[in-house]
């Protein structure tokens, strides 16, 4: 009953349930996590006369007077009370004769809300009232404040959840938790965490710390941590492709490259040469910084798979980032005489035709695309390795599409976001990581500067001279509003003015274009056709422009510090100086200015990525196409650092050794509660 999709729920008018599942969510357990953000105390019970002025008090009154307002005035409709000791007043705005039909002269009730003192007379503005039948127990104690929509009520959610709660206890699944933990964490059982969530009997049990709402964070962080393993353990039951460490074409690269890898691009290849050689398959994440060379850690694991026999695939999640990298491959592999290829969506039906047979048959070595790799016609001849560039842009259906057309292959995913470990363990738990900080050589610094929006025309003028260098800029204008047409106004009218000072040198590029027209606009500034770059954020995250030089964003405070980190990124690609230069509007917020000055004092994307998740949270540190990875109801992924590391630990504890009918039991409830429906199926099974 509890994981059914909600119907019908008491308090809830029927008309009203999409509205209320759509702020809690569809099924009556959704109800049991939608938790109170605060609280209102009505635990103080006075008699009128004794009511402290300024204090929110509980009292009991006999209605003994209805004054209504004079026709279309804006004045309340009071209502005159008394209980004996004194005369209370309560006062409504924006009500109507309704009001005394449905409490009338002699009506007993209980009053709540804040006393205001007039110089004969006590009041209260907007009282909550109750039925003078209830017992005191059940109206003066701490009332829960939960976030609401328009047309949803706090008294709705208070009958919804009541009766959630009584469902609740009817449930038979043991606690998941063992006796030894609850009794070492002092927390309380499953069922009584959540009753206490919904029934703070002290302000303290609102706090995020409290032992009730500890456990129940701890239960949603090893719903996930189960979830993620499991995912690894069914991907490490397929049988893999075991690679034989053969090294020829890697040892050939790395002579032919003019500089050496670095110590962290070294570390990370060793990690994934060791992956490729066990029996199982490989799902390893490199974390690669802004221009840390994580393609080359990439290329290497493809070497390793082709010294083996075998193909390897790359996606990438536009066409222009996977021209890129194929363009990149070529130049560096082809000496080498290996045959890479490119597959995209537009290309000549001779040409598909023969690159599609050509897969078919083993004469391509490696392959790159986009989304493309996973049609139904593309086949392959020995697939034992797949790379997937930027994964948070590709679903899991994807990335298990392209994986099942190889002998279970490897998967190596690579990111240019750096992540924090906690967010990283949260969103990508089912992975081993590698990761690559440290810069290569011939990479210079970026320098950064922080200046008013007014200086606009004088940076402007600037731009002469970085064009007279031969180099380019990118500038970058922000979303004004939650609005494509703001943000393309934006962008056209800096481009209006960029062109009337630079004529046929200004290209423009806005999320409104066709894919097809944003790829001819990057494609025609890279090979300098346009010498400046106005752009919404919708710049490619790695597109290497080697003579871009100079990254302007107009109202930098706007954006977050990984979204800043990641365009600046996209300077400083070669040995040219560079710069990067953030607009502000004055006045900046205390956080804007921390931002900034974070921005102007490290090129450390890890260390940013930190600041980030501390200032700002998970869902806008991982980006909000990302966010999905890691919504959570309960848990704080700030706050809870240390409890993601428990519940990992306690969760590869829990799978470590076989389990029983009750045990199984009572973990499928945990993953159905936060809703892990096909992990709970797969422990199920297994």
């Amino acid at each position: 009953m509890i994981f059914n999709e909600i119907d019908k729920i008491k308090g809830i008018p029927p008309k009203l349930v999409p509205k209320f599942t759509k702020l809690v969510g569809n099924r009556y357990a959704d109800v049991l996590l939608h938790i109170p953000a605060s609280a209102i105390d009505k635990r103080k019970v006075f008699p009128v006369a004794d009511a402290p002025v300024g204090a929110r008090c509980t009292l009991k009154v006999r209605i003994v007077n209805h004054r209504a307002p004079r026709p279309r005035s804006r004045a309340p409709w009071k209502i005159d009370t008394t209980d004996g000791t004194g005369e209370l007043t309560l006062l409504f705005f924006n009500t109507s004769a309704w009001i005394e039909k449905k409490y009338p002269v002699g009506t007993e009730l209980w009053v709540s809300g804040q006393i205001e003192g007039l110089l004969t007379e006590k009041q209260i503005v907007q009282p909550e009232l109750t039925d003078g039948t209830t017992p005191l127990k059940e109206v003066a104690k701490l009332w829960p404040v939960y976030p609401l929509t328009a047309g949803i009520t706090q008294n709705m959610l208070y009958k919804a959840t009541a009766s959630c709660l009584e469902t609740l206890s009817k449930e038979t699944a043991k606690d998941w938790l063992s006796p030894a933990l609850l009794e070492h964490k002092k927390w309380p059982h499953y069922k009584e965490a959540i009753h206490k969530a919904h029934n703070p009997e002290d302000i303290m049990d609102l706090d995020h710390q409290s032992p009730a709402r500890q456990r129940l964070s701890f239960d949603e962080l090893l719903a996930w941590q189960l979830a993620l393993l499991q995912a690894r353990q069914l991907c490490k039951k397929e049988p893999g492709f075991q690679h034989i460490a053969k090294y020829d074409l890697f040892n050939k690269l790395q002579q032919s490259l003019p500089f050496t890898l670095t110590a962290d691009q070294q570390k990370a290849i060793q990690e994934i040469h060791t992956d490729m050689c066990l029996e199982e398959p490989m799902l390893r994440l490199v974390q690669g910084d802004v221009g840390a060379g994580k393609t080359l850690v990439g290329l290497s694991a493809m070497l390793l798979a082709i010294d083996n026999g075998s193909q390897a695939a790359m996606m990438a999640p536009t066409e222009i980032l996977a021209i890129q990298h194929y363009e990149g491959a070529k130049k560096l592999l082809e000496p080498l005489g290996l045959r890479c290829a490119l597959l995209k969506g537009k290309m000549k039906a001779k040409e598909k035709r023969e690159t599609l047979e050509a897969l078919a048959n083993g004469d391509i070595d490696i392959i790159f695309g986009t989304h493309a790799l996973i049609q139904d016609k593309v086949t392959f001849n020995r697939l034992t390795l797949v790379v997937i560039d930027e994964q948070h842009r590709f679903g899991v259906e994807q990335r298990l599409a392209l994986t099942s057309k190889g002998l279970h292959p490897d998967v190596l995913v690579m990111t240019a976001t750096p992540i924090p470990r906690t967010l990283s363990l949260t969103a990508y738990g089912d992975m081993d990581t590698s990761l690559v900080k440290e810069k290569p050589p011939g990479r210079t610094p970026i320098t950064t500067t922080v200046m008013t929006q007014e200086k606009i025309d004088s940076i402007a003028g600037s731009i002469e001279r970085i064009i007279a260098k031969n180099e380019q800029v990118y500038w970058v204008c922000p979303l004004v509003e939650e609005s494509e047409t703001a943000d393309l106004t934006a962008a056209t009218e800096r481009f209006e003015y960029l062109n009337n000072m630079y004529p046929n040198q200004v290209a423009l590029l806005h999320g409104k274009m066709k894919p097809t027209e944003k790829d001819a606009v990057m494609t025609a500034f890279k090979e300098g056709e346009y010498r400046i770059l106005v752009s919404t954020t919708v710049i490619e995250v790695g597109v290497d422009v080697p003579q871009s030089t100079t990254m302007i964003i107009e109202h930098a405070e706007r954006f977050g510090l990984a979204q800043l980190h990641q365009l600046r990124g996209r300077v400083g690609r070669g040995a040219l100086k560079s710069y990067c230069i953030l607009l502000y509007t004055a006045p900046l917020s205390h956080m804007g200015k921390e931002r900034l000055d974070i921005m102007r004092q490290t090129e450390d994307g890890f260390l940013i990525a930190e600041k980030d998740l501390e200032l700002r949270g998970p869902g806008e540190t991982l980006g909000t196409q990302q966010s999905g990875h890691v919504t959570t109801r309960i848990a704080d992924i700030m706050e809870d650092r240390e409890l993601i590391l428990e519940a990992r630990q306690y969760a590869k504890e829990i799978l470590s050794k076989p389990l029983t009918a009750e045990q199984k039991q009572s973990l499928e409830f945990l993953l159905q509660l936060f809703n892990k429906q096909d992990a709970a199926r797969l422990l199920h099974s297994g």
